[in-house]
């Protein structure tokens, strides 16, 4: 950034990790995009008693959901960024499941669709 006297300056920026991760699957035209990381799959109402692990939803209803700017937020908007593109299937889920997610036996799948559905477990 230029200041006043045209001298450069530096600024404090952040790049968010799974959105620049979206945003190269999509510029890669990649049928899927996994994000792992250390939660299983993507909660409701994490932590909670009532909490539900969310197996396979569609983007239209995930977005649909509020999640903590600090939890899962930023990887459910980069799944549903990536879907919105015109990815096939988006994953998210725990490192030691990544073969897991693909097949939908583990972590959560975030597919393309607007039928409202949530499979549960």
């Amino acid at each position: 950034m230029r200041g006043k006297d045209g001298a450069f300056s530096g600024i404090e920026a952040v790049i968010d990790k799974d959105a620049a991760s979206a945003l190269l699957a999509r510029e890669l035209n990649a049928e899927a995009f996994l994000m792992l990381t250390d939660v299983d799959a993507v909660w409701q109402e994490w932590k909670k008693p009532s909490g539900r692990r969310i197996r396979r939803i569609s983007s239209c209803a995930l977005r649909q959901m509020e999640f903590e700017a600090g939890t899962m937020a930023p990887k459910v908007a980069a799944a549903c960024d990536f879907i919105k593109a015109g990815g096939d299937i988006a994953g998210i889920g725990g490192l030691e499941d990544a073969q897991a997610i693909l097949s939908g036996t583990a972590g959560t799948l975030v597919l393309p669709g607007k039928v409202e559905t949530v499979y549960w477990n």
